[in-house]
């Protein structure tokens, strides 16, 4: 936890972003120790003049366990590179966010997740196959990864949220603020069933500047982006870039070839996304992806030990983890661990908070 802050203290400090908080790490062992180098260590770790300087203005001004006390009184999480629950899909991409802010819970049933984004000058119908797509793909247990922004952004984690599903958003501000502000009852919702998250530290104002960032994020989380409308200059399309430059599938939705709006995603199309005609079509090629990918883990990590022993006591008919952990008389966290790498294997399937049947 000490060493939590520190993580904290660089996310605030200007001009120091992912790989300058990496080459800090590798060069001290520590951010801890990163955070009391003089200047002459710092320059010679990779940093440039501005940045230490930034540093040693910010450690003198900024108190970190006032910003850690400030985290929870918010509900806000801070997850770190360090940390087990980090994302693993976002941990894969290049300048991660050191540290992630999260408001509500991430979960192993996020790790499938799509992205839905578009033009905030939504059409009618625009809004209509954003809802229908997204509300599909939220009831057969796809989580929806969207931006908060006003537009197709909304509407996507409306429909999640209206279809009982989960949903992820990611601001471009500090998580103690809403942006758009008429989304502040939706991201109150979204909190109960998904998260909030940001790489911005709390009260970073939502500038223009950190939404082309933060898009990298909404594709670090995903299996894929799905564009539903978007214009030719969309902000939406450099979401897209992401996720091409993070090997994700791009899927896109044809529109009107006379609508304005419609350019930015018939020239996707034109560009080789992915046409997509109904959530079926975005299903069945994450099922793909996901039979290839358990037989992979099943070759790497075939089943041993205790692993047998929790499949062993599992069937088509649903137990809970306590009833689990009688069975095989053994602690709660190993039961738990085993459960989870089962489930990445594609052997176990979680139908319940906590309750599992055999794949």
């Amino acid at each position: 936890m000490s060493e939590r802050k520190y993580w904290i203290g660089f996310s605030i400090v200007k001009g120091i972003g992912p790989v300058g908080v990496r080459k800090l790490h590798e060069a001290f062992g520590s951010l801890e120790a990163a955070w009391r180098a003089n200047a002459a260590a710092l320059h010679a770790a990779g940093l440039n003049r501005s940045a230490a300087h930034n540093l040693i203005e910010a450690r003198g001004r900024i108190d970190l366990d006032a910003e850690m006390a400030k985290l929870d009184q918010h509900g806000v999480a801070a997850l770190t590179w360090e940390d087990a629950d980090y994302p693993p899909r976002l941990r894969e991409v290049h300048a991660a966010p050191p540290v992630l802010y999260v408001r509500g819970s991430l979960d192993v049933a996020d790790e499938w997740a799509i992205a839905i984004v578009g033009t905030r000058r939504v059409s009618v119908y625009g809004r209509q196959v954003t809802y229908r797509l997204a509300s599909e793909l939220a009831a057969n247990g796809v989580t929806i990864v969207s931006g908060l922004a006003r537009g197709i952004d909304g509407e996507a984690h409306r429909a999640a949220l209206e279809a009982g599903g989960r949903t992820i958003a990611v601001l471009a501000c500090g998580l103690d603020r809403v942006y758009p502000p008429e989304h502040h009852q939706m991201a109150k919702d979204i909190v109960q069933h998904g998260a909030l998250v940001s790489e911005l530290p709390l009260g970073t104002r939502p500038e223009a500047g950190n939404f082309p960032a933060r898009n990298r994020i909404i594709s670090g989380l995903s299996l894929g982006v799905l564009v539903t409308e978007a214009g030719e200059r969309s902000g939406a399309l450099i979401t897209v870039e992401h996720a091409a430059g993070q090997g994700r599938d791009v899927f896109a939705v044809p529109g009107n070839i006379t609508a304005g709006g419609s350019k930015g995603v018939n020239r996707l199309l034109q560009e080789g996304a992915k046409p997509v005609l109904s959530a079926q079509d975005i299903l069945d090629e994450l099922n793909q992806a996901r039979t290839t990918r358990h037989v992979e883990v099943r070759e790497e990590l075939p089943v041993v030990g205790v692993e047998g022993t929790v499949l062993a006591q599992l069937s088509d008919d649903p137990l809970h983890v306590d009833e689990i952990r009688a069975r095989c008389n053994l602690p709660i966290a190993e039961v738990s661990s085993t459960l989870a790498v089962l489930e990445l294997k594609g052997m176990v399937r979680q139908v319940g908070t906590m309750i599992y049947v055999r794949a």
